[in-house]
């Protein structure tokens, strides 16, 4: 008797999409279902694995480089593969979602990498998970352009040559597609966009003299790496293409993974092409995996905390050494400045401060950053050019003088600032305003001329639910609490009420938002991520 065929994957509770079935075809989503069953048992074991490290910093209030690994850290003879000749130069990278106006814009942007962004930048509604997919096969195909119903204006892509290379970013491991189902279980949003994007792209990327490269996001511990690098393994055995081909950038943006670096990049060494500084989602997670840890852990104003701080230069400076030692890239942060088209003065004093920002990172090893808007490209590219010149790296500049020990990562006392009520109202307002647009949609989202992503969200959150923790009293003598947090949402309703009217008012989710972002700062039992009950109400 023969073994019965394996169950494919159900398309649940979705309305069809115009052109789904040129990305959700018969041999696509035999492939992500193929990923779902050898790879989902062990991303389930090592999601249950963060909570039991977090149970022990809990206990413990501190982290420490791994034992387990030192032999790791301490073999200078391995690197990482070298990079191929689209990633040898990434000095601006710009970053958003994959929606089509977006996609024509950052790929002509003049950015060296365009990060298209499934991930924080952009929410998980059924339609930006499909469609994304298929403008990134468009443009590769260049089958793709774009007409503003409200401007009349045109969009089309620029001659290949003068195009950015794309590094597509999966969603992180904790998060499900609902939409996509095996036997009844919702397959991992990440083994969703890879999935989809490799098994239609590898080949033609490769055909490009590119290839399938990829951020991966929220990174933990380098067993998720590793997790990432058997996925690589079987994906390109899987369509035939040289083991090798996948190149991923890992984001350092949890706590845990700034203490195991080295082993990320060991994991993936084959497939490694460097690793990213983000800061947002950094100090999220400090908040989150520190928050029973006292006042010497309260965070102040997320805008007070610059990346020269003590502990944020720390992460950075080993970031750049850890690369530039196994032969990898350093890639530096986000300028999210939007600029205004209405006032100048603003946009000069943002500019300098990006001018600064990105001179810096130059100047401590980075081999390039990251923007938020067009605009900022040719600030960051001149940062950057004047440091390499026509070199299109500087991973020879080793960083030997850095010697970062592990209470330094975790040195958040060593600022001066402390939480104001401005950054409490502020908390709220930038809360409220992107959790009201991400239900509807859309996950990049300008405020205050800033453009801000999920992990926006996720600090504020955590900045608030930390303050009220804390008992922090702030400059005007005003304690955190919950009652204080709730009056401060309600008058920032109100102003929004006042500042769009009740018609737009009426028509947005305010209501939705406002009890979404109390509920995750006020709850006792922290949500690991705010996007986890967001997706809930994400129709």
């Amino acid at each position: 008797m023969s073994a019965p065929a394996p169950s494919s994957l159900a398309i649940v509770d979705a309305e069809p999409l115009p052109r789904q079935d040129e990305v959700l075809t018969p041999a696509a989503l035999a492939f992500v279902a193929e990923l779902h069953r050898r790879f989902t048992p062990r991303r389930n074991e090592l999601l249950a694995r963060r909570g039991e490290r977090r149970a022990e910093i809990a206990r413990t209030s501190t982290l420490d480089f791994l034992p387990e690994t030192a032999a790791i850290r301490a073999d200078d003879s391995w690197k990482v593969a070298p990079a191929p000749a689209a990633l040898n130069d990434r000095r601006v990278e710009i970053t958003g979602p994959t929606d089509r106006k977006m996609t024509i814009n950052a790929l002509n942007s003049g950015a060296k990498v365009w990060l298209a962004d499934f991930e924080d930048a952009s929410a998980p509604t059924w339609e930006n998970v499909v469609t994304g997919q298929l403008n990134l096969m468009d443009a590769y195909n260049r089958a793709i352009d774009f007409t503003d119903p409200k401007s009349g204006k045109s969009y089309a892509l620029k001659p290949a040559d003068e195009l950015a290379t794309v590094v597509t970013r999966p969603r992180g491991w904790h998060l499900d597609e609902r939409h996509l189902q095996l036997d009844g279980t919702p397959v991992p949003g990440a083994l969703v966009d890879f999935g989809l994007y490799f098994f239609h792209n590898a080949q033609r990327l490769i055909d490009l003299g590119k290839g399938p490269y990829f951020y991966l996001p929220k990174t933990e511990s380098h067993l998720e790496a590793r997790l990432w690098n058997d996925i690589f393994v079987f994906a390109q055995d899987s369509v035939g293409i040289p083991q090798g081909t996948v190149r991923a950038t890992v984001l350092i943006e949890t706590i845990t993974a700034a203490y195991e670096m080295e082993e990320i990049l060991y994991e993936l060494r084959d497939h490694a092409s460097g690793l990213n500084a983000g800061r947002w989602d950094y100090l999220f997670s400090i908040v989150k995996n520190f928050r029973d840890g006292g006042s010497k852990f309260v965070l102040p104003d997320r805008n007070a905390v610059t990346m020269t701080a003590p502990f944020m230069r720390a992460y950075t400076e080993l970031l750049v050494r850890t690369c530039h030692k196994r032969g990898a890239h350093a890639i530096g942060g986000m300028a999210a400045f939007i600029p205004s088209r209405r006032d100048a003065e603003v946009n000069k004093v943002a500019f300098e401060k990006v001018k600064a920002d990105k001179d810096r990172e130059a100047g401590d090893g980075f081999d390039g950053s990251w923007v938020a808007h067009p605009d900022l490209v040719p600030i960051a590219m001149a940062s950057f050019d004047a440091v390499l010149g026509e070199k299109p790296n500087q991973k020879e500049r080793l960083r030997e003088d850095v010697s970062v020990a592990a209470g330094d990562l975790i040195a958040i006392d060593t600022l001066h600032a402390k939480p104001t009520y401005d950054g409490l109202r502020n908390a709220v307002a930038v809360g409220i305003r992107y959790i009201e647009a991400w239900l509807r949609g859309m996950g990049a989202v300008a405020i205050f001329n800033l453009m801000e992503d999920a992990a926006t969200a996720e600090i504020s959150r955590s900045q608030i639910w930390q303050w009220i923790n804390a008992d922090v009293v702030f400059e005007n003598g005003e304690h955190a609490t919950a009652e204080l947090a709730r009056k401060v949402a309600a008058e920032e309703l109100t102003a929004i009420r006042t500042e769009i009217g009740d018609e737009a008012f009426a028509a947005g989710k305010w209501q939705q938002a406002h009890d979404l972002l109390l509920q995750v700062s006020l709850d006792q039992d922290y949500a690991d991520f705010l996007t986890l009950p967001a997706y809930e109400q994400l129709r």
